[in-house]
C-alpha cells in the first residue's frame, strides 16, 4: 500500500500557485479566443452608412485574395456605374481602410461602387501589396488577383468596365501605380497616397530604400516611354512630413507621368479649406490636357490625409483626400465621356 504523502506548508503553497497560474493561464486563453472572434466578426461587420457590403473572392494563379464591394443604395435596373478600386495599406484590410477612408460615403453621395482588393497575411505578414517583387513575379501575380476581381464585379454587378479608376494608400498605391502600368487601357485615373512610383525597386531591400527616397532605379523604367505616355492621369498625394515613404516619392512621380507625355508644371496654388492643413497643388499638363496633379500636404505623416478620427493611418486635420480623388477621378470620366461624343 502507497505510503500517503503528508501536506506541508511549502506544499500547500505551491499547490495554491499551481491552481493560480492554472486559472490565470485559463482566463488568458478564453479572454485571447474571444478576442479572435470578436476581431474576426469586427472584420465582418459592414462599415456604418446606407448600401450592401457584398463579399467575395477572386482566383489566380497566386491563389485567391478576399474582397469587398460597396454598392451605394438606390440602384436602377439596367444602369452601369463607375468602379473606384481602393488598395489599402500595410497593417489594414479592406474594412479597415473603408472605415478610414470614408470612400463609401463619397460613393453613396456621388453613385458609384467601390472595390476593395485584400492581402492576404500567407502572401505578406503585414499585410502589404507585394509590389516591389517584380522580378520573382509575385507583383504580376498579385496585380492579376486584382484584375480578375475587377472583371468579376464589373461581370455580376452594375460596375461600368469603361470607367473604372484604382486609389492606393502606401503599398497600395505602389501596387495602383504597377497595375496602371501592366494595363494602362483599362483605367480612366489613378490616384496614389503615399506611394512610391513604379519601377523604382525590384526587391524588399530596395523597396525599404525607395520609401527613404533612395531609389534603384529610375521611374518608369518598367516601361518604353510611348506606353508610359499612354498612362491615364495621376494624383499624387503626400504629406511633407511623412517620415515612412518620403515625399520625394510623390515628386518622383508626377515628375515621370510628366516626363513621359511631355507635360510641364503649372503655377502652384495654395488652398486650405476651414481648419484643415493647408495644402499646395501643383497640375502638369500638355496643352489643354492635365497629366498629372501633385497635391502636397506639408504637416501631413504618413495617414490617409482627412480620415476618420481614431483610426490607424488616418489624420482628420488633412484635407479630404477620398473627396479630392473622387473628384479628380470623375474629371478623367467627364473628359473621356466628351472624347466618345
Amino acid at each position: 500500500m502507497a505510503k500517503r504523502t503528508r501536506s506541508t506548508p511549502w506544499l500547500k503553497l505551491f499547490e495554491r500557485g499551481v491552481k493560480a497560474i492554472t486559472r490565470s493561464t485559463v482566463r488568458a486563453g478564453r479572454r485571447a479566443v474571444d478576442h479572435a472572434v470578436a476581431s474576426a466578426a469586427e472584420a465582418h461587420r459592414p462599415p456604418s452608412g446606407p448600401g450592401d457590403w457584398i463579399a467575395g473572392v477572386a482566383v489566380g494563379a497566386a491563389g485567391m485574395r478576399r474582397f469587398r464591394l460597396y454598392r451605394p443604395p438606390g440602384l436602377v435596373p439596367g444602369e452601369r456605374l463607375p468602379l473606384m478600386v481602393m488598395l489599402h495599406g500595410c497593417g489594414q484590410d479592406a474594412r479597415s481602410f473603408a472605415v478610414s477612408t470614408r470612400m463609401n460615403r463619397v460613393a453613396a453621395r456621388e453613385r458609384f461602387l467601390v472595390l476593395y482588393p485584400e492581402q492576404d497575411r500567407l502572401a505578406n505578414a503585414q499585410g502589404c501589396w507585394n509590389w516591389f517583387e517584380t522580378r520573382s513575379g509575385r507583383a504580376g501575380a498579385e496585380v492579376a488577383l486584382i484584375m480578375a476581381a475587377i472583371d468579376q464585379v464589373c461581370l455580376l454587378h452594375p460596375a461600368d468596365p469603361a470607367r473604372v479608376v484604382v486609389t492606393g494608400l502606401s503599398a497600395g498605391a505602389s501596387m495602383a501605380a504597377l497595375l496602371v502600368s501592366a494595363h494602362p487601357a483599362r483605367f480612366q485615373a489613378v490616384v496614389m497616397h503615399s506611394g512610391i512610383p513604379p519601377g523604382t525597386a525590384h526587391s524588399a531591400m530596395s523597396a525599404l530604400g525607395a520609401m527613404h527616397g533612395r531609389r534603384a532605379t529610375r521611374p518608369l523604367a518598367v516601361a518604353p516611354a510611348g506606353l508610359a505616355a499612354a498612362w491615364p492621369p495621376l494624383m499624387v498625394i503626400h504629406g511633407g512630413a511623412d517620415l515612412v515613404v518620403s515625399a520625394s516619392n510623390g515628386q518622383a512621380a508626377v515628375q515621370a507621368w510628366a516626363d513621359a507625355a511631355g507635360a510641364l508644371a503649372g503655377a502652384a496654388r495654395t488652398v486650405q479649406r476651414g481648419r484643415r492643413y493647408p495644402m499646395t497643388v501643383t497640375d502638369f499638363k500638355h496643352g489643354r490636357r492635365t497629366v498629372a496633379t501633385l497635391v502636397n500636404v506639408a504637416p501631413l505623416g504618413h495617414a490617409w490625409s482627412g480620415g476618420a478620427d481614431r483610426q490607424p493611418y488616418s489624420d482628420p486635420r488633412g484635407p479630404d483626400a477620398s473627396r479630392l480623388a473622387w473628384a479628380f477621378a470623375a474629371r478623367q470620366l467627364r473628359a473621356g465621356a466628351s472624347k466618345l461624343k
